[in-house]
């Protein structure tokens, strides 16, 4: 059996790949019975679709591979805290259990902002597991905004 911290190392490559792309730096591994689904990436800026966030490719992937939108007995691997939308659709597709690395104070729906996740309103709940990998993961995106920044700076006229 791998362990978390192994997992999250592969949606760190995946936040990498996207990292080069100049898409925002974040990555997604879905695991079920100790075996990788799918992975994915964010594609938002590539696909020109504000949906095409990590969480929802690799969930859609999921779907589409095991022929079902069950996916009970998964566990998500995310690089950063997920957004209202991506915790929403974790929720929807019955995830079992939530592994991300770093917070996302400005716009996490599991911890930092709301806790879309967990809500005793809702009707499913998934265990989450913080903080695996969690300098690595927030070091990742300080380092792509911390570029875009001096990009941004440097392009003016």
């Amino acid at each position: 059996m791998l362990d978390d911290n192994y997992y999250m190392g592969l949606a760190l490559e995946e936040a990498q790949k996207a990292y080069r792309m100049g898409e925002i730096p974040i990555g997604a591994v879905l695991v079920i019975n100790d075996e990788v689904v799918a992975k994915a990436h964010n594609l938002r800026e590539t696909c020109h679709d504000a949906t095409a966030h990590a969480e929802v490719i690799v969930i859609q992937e999921t779907c589409r591979k095991l022929k079902r939108w069950r996916l009970t007995g998964a566990t998500l691997y995310v690089t950063i805290e997920p957004c209202p939308m991506c915790a929403g659709a974790l929720v929807n597709s019955r995830v079992d259990r939530l592994v991300y690395g770093s917070a996302d104070y400005k716009a996490g729906a599991v911890e930092s902002l709301f806790n879309v996740v967990q809500n005793e309103a809702l009707n499913h709940r998934m265990a989450v597991t913080a903080g695996v990998r969690g300098d690595e993961c927030s070091a990742l995106m300080k380092a792509f905004f911390r570029e875009r920044r001096k990009k941004k700076t440097t392009n003016v006229d």
